[in-house]
């Protein structure tokens, strides 16, 4: 579904911030990239959503390189705040891309109810975002993904600005919705709790220039719950492996 061959991203003046990167995520996966603070995350992901040009390899998306933003990908930023206009009403701004795919106003309407059910907002239609708690804003972010009817959903650090009760919420509410729709995810976070609990997959990203260092399989059942899978010694193990990942990765930056 995803293949991200050779990336390498480059600012001047020469500063390399992505070198060979190499990983696929395939059609309904939900794969979560973490990584040390700094390391390119965040510009990896932009490669892939065609915001950005690589210097060097290629994304592809369904067989087709990416050279700009591809049709049926959607993508949740960290910053809610900025992505949502103030002016608009809840409904409105979950509508706007719909618009951009020329929907029947019947369809887009319909699309704008189902997202918000699915994420817990109906009846927040009328709403402004600066009326809504943080959780609450970024529910109407991740609603406007999930009415675009993405084939690919990017994510990132989309939790990063909202407290852990609410994080823990929209960390159920992402498994819901994936389970649900099927679509494919690629998760990348900071939190190496949430990689784990979160994804099929965990890969481990090296400090800049990055490199994808490690990657884990996440053996713990497809059911989740915060109470249970957090304290499952499984779960112990996979974190801990990928802290010492990421702690190598910090390592090898300083005597680097």
């Amino acid at each position: 579904m995803l293949s991200v061959s050779g990336l390498r991203k480059v600012y001047q003046p020469h500063v390399e911030a992505l070198r060979d990167l190499t990983f696929t995520v395939e059609r309904g996966e939900l794969v979560c990239l973490v990584g040390p603070s700094g390391c390119g995350k965040t510009t990896l992901l932009r490669c892939i959503a065609g915001l950005l040009e690589p210097t060097g390899g290629k994304v592809s998306l369904d067989g087709r390189e990416v050279s700009g933003p591809p049709p049926g990908l959607a993508m949740v930023f960290q910053e809610y705040g900025r992505s949502l206009f103030p002016w608009m009403t809840v409904r409105d701004n979950v509508e706007l891309p719909l618009k951009q795919k020329r929907l029947p106003r019947t369809r887009r309407s319909a699309l704008v109810e189902e997202s918000l059910t699915a994420v817990g907002l109906a009846g927040s239609e009328s709403a402004y975002p600066w009326q809504l708690s943080g959780g609450m804003q970024q529910r109407v972010a991740i609603a406007r993904a999930v009415a675009y009817e993405p084939s690919t959903l990017l994510m990132d650090e989309p939790f990063a600005a909202v407290d852990a009760q609410t994080r823990a919420d929209l960390e159920d509410l992402v498994r819901s919705l994936w389970q649900r729709l099927g679509v494919t995810v690629l998760f990348i976070t900071h939190d190496i709790d949430e990689a784990v609990y979160l994804g099929q997959r965990v890969l481990m990203l090296s400090s800049s220039p990055t490199v994808v260092q490690d990657e884990i399989t996440v053996d713990l059942p497809a059911e989740r719950d915060q109470l249970h899978t957090r304290a499952d010694p499984r779960f112990t193990e996979l974190r801990t492996h990928v802290y010492e990942q990421i702690q190598a990765a910090k390592l090898s930056t300083r005597t680097g």
